[in-house]
């Protein structure tokens, strides 16, 4: 048997896509096969994936990174959830925490059990059950797998970091793996004639590089994957509407906060995401709403310190790529799609991606099988995380603005109706297997979001009131108890990972 494994891979574009791409293939494949990365320090990058989701602990997990180092190394802190500040209503507020609320018994999730107490006259939130929510505005963390000898799990916890220097750490891994890292900028792609698949690069300065597999890294250009082999582009922008940003970073402030916050304002929202170093800000909107002007004024009048340069202006189309993989390309990270970073889903796309392609990992004869597998199932997770965005916009009572309006009244995709229309009913979810959020998280944001069930499962009848009574309460004096001897955000940080500010 002729071995036609692939022999060179090129990843074109740094940034988090392309040195999470190489970090994960070198340490997965080994050397056998020679991995080359090529960017330019002319171009910049994004660099709005400063706030993750628990998922990202996997990966630092398969690169072996400690943990410690890495928040040290990149100025980062914890995150047990995202505070969503006047979505449903203005004045409210919810937190789409990583952990469930309560504990789910007898088969049954936990939220029945709290349905059914709200129509027994208790008005405690379904927040009042939750170990993070009392952690977060309590300003504590620490690494908690278990609550005692309980069913409770302990925190589920993610990352805020500066992203630039996380790829900055994850080149040090992926160049001590073998990697191979070429300065320069891409000016011309040669196709092979008979089939269209890439043959080769070439730099700027003359350097020719060619390879069997290419990754398109190169971010909102999709050098390799738009403008060489013209895979169109889904547009959803119905759906999704913002289509720009304003980023500016501003003084760190204390206490220092284990939760990123979006705040929705008149045209869209606003992130805050608290690192050691200084604070992300960000104002996500559609200029079809409003004007540049407008919302600079919005961000810069919202900063809870001093703002640490001008903020810069982003541009770009909600939607995804027609085929991820075409020929001998695969696109990650934004040359593949863009969905905002209201659910800090944007790092966890390209580990996924990366992931999927890993597992898929073609030989030089490329059979179309394995394209088309990565394709379908890449496409069903960014629709899933597609219709879960829409959620926090649709979901809402808020009429105080025309953009507002629009999204209130706007048609969504009948996968989105569904959902909500069954969890409206009695309670019930229907949990897609390749859904990268939890029941918990869908809960949290559609009662977050004022969609509350008319009733519950039936199941949850199964105790009497005074059982009833007593379970949710026992849940609570878990909580007390699991959050007593917890430390301060910042003390965890101080005692473990702080980074050298000076």
């Amino acid at each position: 048997m002729q071995n036609q494994h692939l022999e060179q891979i090129v990843i074109v574009g740094g940034g988090t896509a392309g040195w999470i791409a190489a970090a994960a293939m070198s340490r997965l494949l080994g050397p056998a096969v020679n991995i080359t990365l090529i960017e330019s320090e002319a171009i910049g990058t994004v660099g709005v994936g400063e706030a993750t989701i628990p998922q990202i602990r996997r990966l630092n997990g398969v690169l072996g990174l400690d943990e410690d180092a890495f928040v040290r190394e990149t100025n980062g802190t914890f995150k047990l959830g995202i505070e969503f500040n006047d979505w449903g209503h203005i004045g409210e507020r919810y937190l789409h925490t990583f952990g469930d609320a309560g504990i789910n018994l007898a088969s049954l999730h936990f939220h029945h059990y709290w349905l059914r107490a709200r129509a027994e006259g208790n008005r405690a939130s379904l927040w009042d059950y939750s170990l993070h929510h009392k952690a977060a505005y309590a300003h504590q963390f620490g690494r908690l797998d278990r609550v005692g000898n309980t069913s409770m799990t302990g925190l589920a916890y993610a990352f805020h970091f500066d992203a630039g220097l996380y790829a900055k750490y994850l080149r040090k891994h992926a160049e001590a793996n073998g990697v191979r890292r070429v300065e320069g900028k891409v000016v011309d792609v040669a196709l092979v004639p008979e089939t269209g698949f890439i043959d080769s690069v070439a730099l700027e300065r003359g350097e020719t590089i060619s390879g069997d597999l290419f990754i398109d890294c190169s971010g909102f250009r999709g050098l390799l994957i738009g403008q060489a082999l013209d895979v169109g582009y889904q547009d959803w922008s119905k759906w999704l509407p913002c289509n720009s940003a304003m980023a500016v970073g501003c003084e760190s402030t204390q206490p220092l906060l284990p939760y990123t916050q979006a705040t929705a304002h008149e045209a869209g929202w606003q992130w805050r995401i608290p690192l050691q170093h200084r604070t992300g800000n960000g104002h996500v909107f559609c200029d079809e709403f409003t004007t540049e002007e407008k919302a600079t004024d919005t961000l810069l009048a919202n900063l809870d310190g001093a703002p640490m340069g001008d903020p810069k202006r982003l541009r770009f189309t909600t939607g995804r790529r027609e085929k991820f993989w075409h020929k001998n390309c695969v696109s990650i990270g934004l040359s593949s799609g863009f969905l905002e970073p209201l659910e800090s889903t944007s790092i966890h796309l390209i580990q996924s991606n990366v992931s999927k392609l890993i597992e898929l990992l073609p030989t030089r004869a490329f059979d179309p099988s394995n394209a088309a597998e990565y394709n379908r199932q890449v496409s069903h997770e960014y629709e899933l995380v597609r219709d879960f965005l829409i959620l926090h916009y649709h979901r809402t009572d808020r009429d105080d603005s025309e953009f507002w309006r629009y999204c209130q009244n706007m048609s969504v995709p009948d996968s989105l109706t569904d959902k909500m229309a069954l969890f409206e009913g009695n309670g019930l979810l229907y949990k897609d297997p390749e859904d990268l959020f939890r029941e918990s998280s869908w809960v949290q944001v559609m009662v977050g979001q004022g969609l509350m069930p008319k009733s519950f499962h039936a199941m949850a009848n199964r105790l009497s009131s005074e059982q009833l009574t007593s379970f949710l309460a026992d849940v609570q004096k878990l909580i007390d108890r699991a959050t007593q001897d917890l430390p301060g955000h910042s003390d965890f940080i101080a005692a473990h990972c702080a980074a050298d500010l000076q």
